[in-house]
């Protein structure tokens, strides 16, 4: 059994380079062929899907729905696979985040794993909330078929960042994700993962 993370499909702020977060952006045109191509893609494996979860963004949904109606599967949504919040910087890109936010911007970069952008979150929120839901739905798994998990780039690349030790200012050079990127984890990665005692956090300290 694997559990397959799926990133979501393509919008027309992805095309923009614009910060989604918790923006409840819809898939473009681009975006849906994407979702449909996706599952034929996830139609033809050799292993059975048995369960599939979303985050609660319609990108998102709109991806796993058409996943759900290829491979004839319920779909539950979850509220902790939504993306990392960004706040105030949601709708901004990157360059006007520096030029708006200069001090917040440089404060947050220098320690993304626990400071968070104006009303948003910080990463240590993200995977203190996205870890247990993952647990939550391996623990409740009762049979051998695989595990489809859509959710968001931030989401997939700050898990496989915690799994692997890995800083945060490599994560997205390490762990890239095109719309509709498929990663399959093992789910003993996830169910065995612990906190490590006497520390609020195990990332490397290199971050």
């Amino acid at each position: 059994m694997k559990v397959l993370l799926i990133r979501h499909g393509e919008t027309d702020w992805n095309i923009e380079k614009r910060i989604q977060g918790r923006t409840d952006i819809p898939l473009n045109e681009n975006g849906r062929a994407q979702a449909d191509a996706l599952a034929e893609i996830l139609s033809q494996r050799p292993a059975p899907v048995s369960a599939l979860y979303t985050s609660p963004l319609t990108r998102a949904s709109q991806t796993a729905f058409a996943i759900r109606n290829r491979l004839a599967l319920s779909c539950q949504s979850v509220e902790d696979l939504r993306e990392i919040g960004f706040g105030l910087w949601e709708g901004l890109r990157w360059d006007e985040v520096k030029t708006r936010y200069p001090k917040e911007f440089e404060i947050w970069y220098e320690n993304r794993r626990d400071t968070r952008p104006p009303d948003g979150e910080s990463y240590l929120d993200l995977l203190k909330r996205l870890v247990p839901a993952l647990k939550n739905i391996i623990k409740n798994h009762t049979d051998d078929g695989d595990i489809i998990i859509v959710t968001h780039s931030a989401c997939i690349m700050s898990l496989l960042s915690l799994l692997n030790n890995t800083p945060l200012h490599e994560m997205a050079k390490r762990y890239p994700l095109s719309n509709t990127a498929i990663v399959e984890i093992n789910p003993d990665q996830i169910s065995n993962y612990f906190w490590q005692t006497g520390r609020t956090w195990s990332w490397s300290e290199a971050d």
